[in-house]
């Protein structure tokens, strides 16, 4: 897990350590992790159970106590007071913490592929689309991971006939048509983002602004490159917008779908770049 600094630990604990007879507490994001009734009582007698609660899933699922996870599952819990609160220091260690962990990348020398791919997946992670194999040993990859809201599915469709079914013969990841169902939606996208696809398009429109779906994505996604460095993310604009557009994209060059004058190159520019190493 990135390390959370003390003061983001100790708001965090505030918030979960009381006892709450309607909001989740601690207890019920222990339940999410799979703790048993007798560790949850464990825990109990503890002065911080939070804290500890976080120390000991670390230690024992160091591969999948992330971040992200525990912002999913407080996502899931109904939590959006601690997200709203905790959500700009967190980014903000996220963003510490990759930079450092690029840097020692860096300065490491090459590992053999097969070592690397040597480290179990885990079970919630296996066949989670529809062309995984079942026992997690083959992954699917994409090209991309497709952010869209509901209404904006006419406009992905074509995309699809434009980037997959053309010349570009692109793969794209598109949530309704890809992802299995059954598994939290929040782990399954973090999953996908992080280590199935080499970038994100984010399909622009005025649904987009009110997708909570679609806030997470996109946010998720700019974690993982602050200041879009790898350029992992494309924004698209796929309709004229009564809104402003998303501050947190205006840094990044934006795919206009929108303007006829520059209709007729907007698929092979987006292609090109999704076509990057």
């Amino acid at each position: 897990m990135v390390a959370l600094n003390h003061s983001v630990r100790r708001r965090l604990a505030l918030f979960l350590n009381p006892r709450a007879p309607v909001a989740a507490d601690w207890t019920t994001l222990a339940e999410e992790l799979g703790y048993e009734y007798l560790e949850i009582k464990h825990f109990e007698a503890q002065p911080n159970p939070t804290g500890r609660l976080l120390d000991d899933w670390q230690a024992r699922s160091p591969g999948g106590a992330t971040v992200g996870r525990l912002l999913n599952l407080l996502r899931v819990l109904g939590r959006q007071d601690i997200l709203t609160d905790l959500g700009p220091s967190i980014e903000e260690d996220c963003k510490k913490y990759l930079q450092k962990k690029q840097q020692e990348e860096s300065e490491r020398p090459v590992q053999v592929p097969a070592v690397d791919s040597s480290f179990p997946r885990a079970t919630e992670m296996q066949g989670i689309t529809t062309q995984d194999d079942p026992l997690g040993h083959t992954p699917e990859l994409f090209d991309a991971f497709i952010c869209y809201c509901q209404n904006d599915i006419p406009f992905v469709q074509e995309m699809i006939q434009e980037l997959e079914q053309a010349e570009h013969k692109l793969k794209l990841c598109v949530f309704d048509r890809d992802v299995l169902p059954g598994t939290c939606v929040w782990t399954i996208t973090s999953e996908l983002i992080e280590r199935r696809c080499r970038r994100m398009v984010v399909v622009i429109s005025d649904d987009y602004l009110q997708s909570e779906e679609c806030d997470f994505q996109t946010k998720f996604a700019l974690s993982l490159s602050p200041g879009a460095r790898l350029k992992r993310l494309i924004p698209v604009k796929c309709k004229n917008m009564k809104n402003e557009f998303p501050s947190i994209l205006r840094f990044i060059t934006v795919c206009d779908y929108t303007n006829p004058a520059t209709k007729k190159w907007f698929w092979m520019r987006l292609a090109k770049s999704l076509l990057l190493p």
